[in-house]
């Protein structure tokens, strides 16, 4: 995204440009009506990546339009990014600027921060990462106390302080604490987040028993939906994820949530009967799981044939999507056993033509 794209008086506008278009799309499925869930307009990225151009004593953020990737788009603040990023994009750069070592060779500046004020910043740089840097980078530490700081240089990772920052969302007046890991998957729009879970909420008030969960990440759904819930036992194939959704489950109190690492696919050919139950799920009780309700939030691939079969044994499905497309495909795979009753489209990224989709289906009485 350019950053003369951000254009907040038009932001109404490609709001409805995206609904009439998602509308469209799906126009051949049997869906409610639309609800739809605005971000703000501005502000509203937790993280951003800039390039970092070097132009003789001059050195500037940058960003690339796809259609002219050599020529840099000099970009001092960005509408899109958080306020705090924007505070310490030209602070950082007055900072580095003055410090040889750590200005020498750096290529890119990566923020993460959070809604309660901390932040966490990646240093990438095409040159090794030595003593000198270390000793050096100690002066950022002491200059933005509020920060953290991390080095990449040549797959070497050097953390300063740590390598995470831990986020708050509040969903309906309730405070949940979610670690992220820097390059890990986290929700970039925080407002929407709070949204996206303020719906799932809604949208299952009326389920209990048990909740399976595909693609977990670091508990983002699992956390505040356990409390809906008997019992949740959730996979996730990254292990950085797993390792934040077990701490996340510890630190907001929850006992009734079990992360397994495994790959959507192996959970599937397991409960599906395909293959021998690992002993990972055996020991997270799915044998004993009975769920009434179903939770997928997979890549912008979908699911896979055999994850669509299983999900169509449980008589709820939460589908969260970020590819509308794949969505439409295993929805009307889905179409002959279930039927949806909610259905959102959560503006995840203004400006552009991604949107986030929530759909919540039931079982059909009557089955086609």
């Amino acid at each position: 995204m350019r950053p003369d794209q951000i254009q907040p008086e038009m932001y109404e506008k490609q709001l409805q440009d995206k609904q009439a278009e998602l509308a469209k799309l799906m126009a051949t499925l049997s869906l409610p009506e639309m609800e739809v869930f605005a971000s703000q307009p501005t502000h509203y990225r937790m993280r951003a990546e800039f390039r970092i151009w070097h132009d003789g004593d001059d050195l500037y953020y940058a960003m690339f339009d796809s259609a002219d990737p050599r020529t840099p788009i000099r970009t001092d603040q960005f509408l899109a990014a958080s306020s705090l990023i924007n505070e310490l994009m030209p602070k950082l750069l007055d900072a580095v600027r003055d410090i040889p070592v750590l200005r020498y060779k750096l290529f890119q500046v990566d923020f993460l921060t959070t809604t309660t004020g901390e932040a966490l910043i990646s240093l990438l740089y095409h040159k090794p990462i030595d003593a000198e840097w270390n000793a050096a980078v100690q002066q950022l530490n002491d200059a933005f106390p509020a920060c953290h700081f991390i080095g990449r240089s040549r797959k070497k990772k050097q953390i300063i302080t740590r390598d995470f920052v831990m986020e708050t969302l509040t969903v309906n007046g309730q405070k949940f604490h979610y670690q992220q890991v820097e390059n890990s998957f986290t929700q970039p729009n925080a407002g929407i987040s709070e949204k996206m879970l303020e719906w799932a909420l809604d949208v299952t008030k009326e389920a209990s028993g048990d909740l399976l969960e595909m693609y977990c990440g670091n508990g983002n759904f699992s956390i505040p939906l356990a409390r809906r819930f008997d019992r949740v036992v959730a996979t996730e194939i990254s292990k950085v994820s797993v390792n934040s959704a077990q701490l996340n489950i510890a630190i907001n109190g929850m006992h009734n949530v079990q992360v397994v690492k495994m790959a959507s696919e192996d959970v599937s050919a397991a409960l599906n009967g395909d293959v021998e139950l690992p002993k990972s799920l055996v020991q997270a009780g799915v044998s004993e799981l009975t769920p009434s309700v179903v939770l997928v939030d997979p890549p912008r691939a979908g699911l896979d044939d055999a994850t669509v079969e299983l999900i169509r044994k449980i008589d709820s499905i939460l589908y969260i999507s970020c590819n509308a497309e794949t969505l439409k495909a295993n929805l009307e795979a889905l179409s002959s056993t279930h039927e949806v009753v909610r259905y959102a489209m959560f503006d995840q990224f203004p400006y552009t033509h991604h949107v986030e989709t929530g759909v919540y289906l039931q079982r059909k009485t009557q089955v086609e």
